[in-house]
């Protein structure tokens, strides 16, 4: 399976993030990816009030993302916010396009709010509650967003679910050793399942935009079943793209088997607790 990071510099203009959008989905297609990812908060960058940006999912700016996923023939995964009930967004993926098991059109609430290193994003976002796994092209993807990567239990939960490949959509905050911290992280997550996970940043901003907020420091990467890395991308905007292979990956998740012995660990630990 081939695919592609689009490692941007969101803006704080959901109609011009849109152009990036169109132009990378293109490039990836182009590139042969069946599937291409965008950061978190694709739509409009952090550092601004979400509110007035955030749109529902059958909005226009969601609406012309699914049109560029059509128009290019790919599964188009990016970030946008979602207005929530009680007056905060929804920080979302959307994920959208023609798969051989049927179109998808998908979406993602971000579950672990990033109330950490001084932000509280649970000031304006309200938290999701369901993990989420598509199908593309027969293979079992989850979806993730940035400061879920900190918690392994999610994505051993889509593991379960028969994810091969897990992907996080990040605006990794910047700071003393935050690079060093999100490539361990993504690194550690595809150890803790036997899976690939393909994680994908914002670029690195001009300091006057990095001081607002977590807005990317780059770094985009593909991490192997094992955590090696398979391919990387440095500060800078760029389309990164990697072949996957996932019959390699299917033999890693057998020889190494946490997978496995997690599963009969639960189940000698639920049938104690029934003696």
């Amino acid at each position: 399976m081939r695919i592609a990071l689009a490692q941007i510099l969101s803006s704080d203009e959901p109609t011009a993030n849109l152009a990036l959008v169109e132009d990378y989905t293109r490039r990836a297609a182009d590139a042969g990816a069946r599937m291409v990812l965008f950061p978190e908060a694709t739509m409009c960058r952090f550092g601004v009030p979400l509110a007035p940006v955030a749109e529902p999912l059958d909005g226009p700016w969601a609406t012309e993302v699914r049109a560029i996923a059509e128009r290019a023939g790919v599964v188009v995964v990016a970030g946008m916010f979602v207005p929530s009930d009680d007056g905060r967004v929804l920080n979302t993926l959307i994920a959208t396009g023609p798969s051989t098991d049927g179109y998808i059109d998908a979406h993602y609430e971000k579950i672990h709010l990033y109330d950490a290193f001084g932000f509280k994003e649970s000031k304006t976002v309200a938290p999701g509650l369901e993990p989420v796994v598509i199908d593309v092209d027969g293979v079992r993807v989850g979806l993730t967003l940035c400061y879920d990567v900190r918690f392994p239990e999610l994505y051993v939960e889509l593991a379960e679910r028969g994810a091969q490949l897990i992907t996080v959509h990040a605006s990794w905050g910047s700071g003393p050793g935050k690079l060093d911290q999100w490539t361990l992280l993504a690194r550690a997550r595809a150890i803790d399942t036997t899976g690939y996970v393909a994680a994908v940043d914002q670029g690195h901003p001009e300091p006057d935009i990095a001081a607002l907020g977590p807005t990317g420091v780059g770094g985009s990467l593909v991490a192997s079943p094992l955590g090696e890395v398979v391919d990387a991308a440095g500060a800078d905007p760029q389309l990164l793209v990697a072949d996957l292979d996932l019959e390699a990956g299917r033999k890693a998740r057998e020889t190494v088997a946490v997978m496995n012995n997690r599963a009969a660990f639960t189940r000698r630990g639920k049938a104690e607790s029934r003696a």
